[in-house]
């Protein structure tokens, strides 16, 4: 992959990609937690109301070497919507290649056309990429911790909920 090229996910690209989220769980550690199928990728990216985009990192042969999967968010503050990166992977063979870089700057396009003012993520402390990511502007969000609720912690919490009124 001599030149990354970065276009978004076709149903033809779910398989590769469905692949590249395992093997980046595996890359963190945490093969055994990654349940994703092509059917729950295809419904989420394809579905009536998609919640998920993706996007793909090809190479010459149109294959794609690298993935970023991403979502919107909110920001209260800015009054605007934001990217949320959820995973960016690129395989072994294309890292060096630029494809990471590709696809971070089609996210960074996809803000700067649609006037959000944040992209983020979340990595794990020991991923090499840190250097990277510094290189290019990112900056550590000092002062807020990530958290998440999920399994029976989430399903306590659920049950003590009143019912919601439409």
């Amino acid at each position: 992959m001599s030149s990354a090229t970065v276009r978004p996910v076709r149903r033809d690209d779910v398989p590769a990609v469905v692949a590249m989220v395992h093997e980046l769980a595996e890359f963190e550690r945490a093969a055994d937690s990654c349940h994703l199928t092509e059917q729950q990728l295809t419904a989420a990216l394809f579905g009536p109301q998609p919640a998920l985009f993706g996007h793909v990192a090809v190479d010459a042969d149109d294959v794609p070497q690298g993935m970023a999967l991403w979502h919107l968010s909110f920001s209260t503050w800015e009054g605007t919507h934001g990217i949320y990166l959820e995973d960016l992977y690129v395989r072994p063979q294309a890292r060096g290649t630029g494809a990471g870089g590709a696809l971070l700057a089609a996210l960074a396009a996809e803000c700067v056309a649609r006037g959000y003012r944040r992209l983020d993520w979340v990595m794990l402390d020991w991923n090499p990429a840190a250097e990277f990511y510094a290189a290019i502007g990112a900056k550590v969000v000092d002062g807020w911790l990530s958290y998440r609720l999920t399994g029976p912690a989430l399903q306590r919490l659920g049950e003590r909920s009143a019912p919601v009124r439409g």
